[in-house]
């Protein structure tokens, strides 16, 4: 089956469903620990480019790694969608420390908020990649990029490098200058700032992207606790027949003899 889409940016094009030989893109470890997997799945269920939308790819292709995050993902749920249908079931743990209890929730992927690409973001987008910013308590302007398909790959190996400093490490790979700040400096600088200023920097960061908005609420069944969850994004997500699978025979050895 297959289906013309529009992503968050204009990017359009027509996808089809997962077929059998997509598995071992699932199950390639080496494609899992560089980063190439949804590269590899994008590439293989994109059969053909109707619209660009921001992007100059040469030759009609589409180059993933030129892709911004929004759009990669957006057309990942799609793909989702047109391989099982919209309907997806998860489970999630209880965040009361006082209850724990599994929390089995289902939604229908398509009615996930999207937001797309302004023209404002467009431009700049285009432009280089360069958005600005001023800091609300240091009264000092900043530039950034939005991330793409490459930029996915990269961030994970810093996040291993320097776990202990996940939120600098993600500041400093986007911000491209700091007015003032020499380039050597910029680390240091970042690390310096009030948390309110890289909370707000990271609003920033989502006020002129695009993409599809993977916060949930859900309501435990046990203590009633409604909580904020991410839409779990794992093997489960393409492959929800094993991901049963695995949850029956959890609960079988888990059950009083």
């Amino acid at each position: 089956m297959a289906d013309i889409i529009s992503c968050p940016s204009g990017l359009t094009g027509r996808i089809r469903g997962m077929r059998v030989r997509e598995e071992r893109v699932l199950a390639d470890r080496k494609l899992a620990k560089s980063g190439g997997q949804v590269d590899e799945l994008l590439s293989a269920c994109w059969e053909e480019m109707q619209e660009a939308g921001p992007y100059a790819f040469e030759g009609g292709k589409v180059d993933w790694g030129q892709v911004l995050q929004g759009d990669r993902f957006y057309a990942l749920l799609q793909v989702r969608v047109l391989t099982y249908g919209s309907e997806y079931a998860f489970g999630v743990p209880c965040q009361s420390a006082a209850c724990r209890a599994r929390i089995d929730w289902e939604l229908d992927l398509t009615q996930l908020p999207v937001r797309v690409l302004s023209d404002a973001s467009r431009a700049a987008f285009m432009a280089g990649n360069r958005f600005e910013t001023t800091l609300p308590d240091a009264g000092t302007r900043v530039r950034f990029k939005l991330l793409t398909g490459e930029d996915e790959r990269r961030l994970p190996q810093l996040q291993r490098a320097a776990p202990e400093k996940l939120l600098s490490s993600v500041l400093a790979y986007r911000v491209l200058d700091v007015d003032g700040v020499d380039a050597r400096d910029k680390r240091r600088f970042l690390e310096d700032l009030t948390l309110r200023d890289a909370d707000f920097l990271v609003d920033e960061f989502d006020r002129v992207d695009c993409g599809v908005d993977t916060t949930l609420e859900v309501e435990c069944p046990e203590c009633f606790m409604r909580q904020e969850v991410e839409l779990p994004f794992d093997r489960g997500f393409f492959l929800p027949g094993q991901a049963r699978t695995a949850r029956r025979r959890e609960r079988s050895t888990s059950s009083p003899a």
